[in-house]
């Protein structure tokens, strides 16, 4: 087996599907096909089943799925130090994308990186995409996308939404709640302020003012205070231990999130490891 062998391995379990895992790295579908089918020969044995929505690991595949994650990543290491790559990241992300993944995954990068040195820019999805053009960060976290063309944007996962403010209960209607309610939002260029007027919009009611917080925390309490309502993440929610919230309505309900890079940018190891831990991050969730 080589390397490209066992990144379409990982690639197709964590996607849980073929051509997915084939647009992610470039290759044609029979091309990802072959190297699965050459790796179950390989071993003797059946990593995959098969159904119509994609594939799901057997329990040797989650077996082998382990290992060839512990492999690439020895192989990213090793990459970075011949090639002596430097050890800086330059990240940025979304005041909302929430710290623990982040935190999760620099905590594990500085344990194999003591010499490690990360900038940390946060902001809207707007200056996110801004400050990757300018190439004042390298990769960026974001939920929902401008689709940029400059910039290339890899799918990590899916956000449900849900609006969070004062006296919510089981027998709350959405309507009736958020109709002239004052609105908080981190800012007028965040991505939440412009679903929160297409929602009002769409559904024909009225809001009450849109105040600028520009502070998740703060934003959070006032609005559990009841000083207004707020558009965030569940689990944001959950991570501020709100469990009285509203679902938002389709089609307002769920967001992508993404992690971006300039679509010129060729990946250091560094940065290849960061996002291969994101990535996992994410699909341990699952």
């Amino acid at each position: 087996m080589d390397i490209e062998d066992m990144k379409a391995f990982v690639s197709v379990s964590e996607l849980q599907n073929m051509s997915a895992a084939a647009h992610k790295l470039n290759h044609l579908q029979s091309n990802i096909s072959a190297k699965i089918k050459k790796i179950e020969a390989h071993y003797h044995t059946e990593l995959f089943l098969r159904n119509s929505k994609g594939v799901t690991l057997t329990k040797k595949g989650k077996e082998l799925y382990d290992q060839y994650k512990k492999m690439i990543l020895l192989w990213e290491q090793t990459e970075g130090k011949m090639n002596n790559s430097d050890c800086n990241l330059r990240l940025g992300t979304m005041v909302s994308f929430g710290g623990k993944q982040i935190s999760a995954t620099l905590n594990v990068l500085y344990k194999r990186y003591p010499d490690l040195n990360v900038t940390l820019k946060t902001g809207s999805t707007e200056k996110i995409d801004q400050l990757l053009i300018n190439g004042q960060i390298d990769v960026g976290l974001s939920i929902g996308s401008l689709q940029n063309k400059q910039i290339h944007y890899e799918k990590t996962g899916t956000e449900e939404m849900v609006i969070i403010g004062a006296g919510i209960n089981e027998r709350t209607v959405f309507t009736d709640y958020i109709t002239k309610k004052n609105v908080l939002i981190l800012s007028k260029k965040c991505l939440y302020f412009s679903i929160l007027r297409n929602i009002y919009k769409t559904l024909g009611i009225p809001s009450g003012d849109y105040v600028e917080i520009g502070d998740l925390e703060t934003l959070i309490q006032f609005a559990s205070m009841g000083m207004g309502i707020t558009l965030a993440p569940k689990r944001i929610a959950a991570f501020y231990k709100i469990d009285a919230y509203l679902e938002v309505p389709k089609p307002f309900k769920c967001m992508d999130s993404y992690l971006i890079t300039r679509s010129n940018h060729k990946l250091t190891p560094i940065e290849k490891q960061f996002i291969e831990l994101i990535n996992n991050y994410n699909f341990e969730l699952r």
